[in-house]
């Protein structure tokens, strides 16, 4: 343990564990974040190999990597926020964290954190709907679970996902978010290497079993 008056030297797991081409992956990242936010719903698997501090998976990793810098302040979850990821994240981005939701640009929810509502977080003005946060949550698995069918821009009819370890009262909390577009969060649903985007304008609603 270091005194006080001794500087903090950055472990290995804060220095190492980003894009090995730093350019490249956050092309290549930010090209399938486009694609998935256009297309909501759809499932875009990370293959570039990074090593985010746990718990973090390695798609919420690639993301932090790739959109956060030090014009973006991040929020984190508890358990995040108690790992080395936030000296993580500012070493391989810039990014500074903030402890009040709403001033958060992205915000990092590890997997099986309770979610009662995304209202905590900016959600923009009717001027600058874009003003607001979008969170990347991680949950257990983007396939395998209750159905869930999506429609709005971006999908043609309708679309399905089955993601396992959303909470209980997502639905509810998914409707009030989308209740005030254009204001709003713009979610990200993670699991290992595999995400998916949910913007604020798709509707969610459970498939009858």
């Amino acid at each position: 343990m270091s005194l006080s008056n001794t500087p903090t030297i950055p472990g290995d797991d804060t220095l190492t564990g980003g894009f090995a081409d730093p350019v490249f992956g956050a092309q290549s990242v930010f090209k399938m974040m486009m694609d998935a936010m256009a297309r909501p719903g759809i499932i875009q698997t990370v293959i570039l190999d990074i090593a985010p501090p746990g718990p973090l998976d390695i798609a919420a990793g690639a993301i932090g990597l790739t959109l956060c810098d030090h014009d973006t302040p991040v929020w984190l979850s508890a358990g995040l926020a108690k790992s080395p990821m936030p000296e993580w994240l500012s070493f391989q981005t810039g990014a500074a964290v903030t402890s009040e939701r709403i001033e958060a640009r992205f915000a990092f929810i590890e997997a099986g954190v309770a979610l009662s509502s995304l209202n905590q977080f900016a959600v923009g003005t009717q001027e600058y709907p874009d003003r607001s946060t979008t969170l990347v949550l991680e949950i257990a698995a983007l396939e395998g679970g209750k159905e869930l069918a999506l429609s709005g821009p971006g999908i043609a009819d309708i679309r399905m996902i089955a993601p396992i370890g959303l909470p209980d009262t997502f639905l509810r909390i998914w409707n009030d978010n989308r209740a005030l577009f254009p204001r709003g969060v713009d979610l990200v649903l993670t699991a290992g290497r595999q995400f998916l985007c949910l913007p604020r304008t798709t509707k969610i609603i459970a498939t009858e079993m």
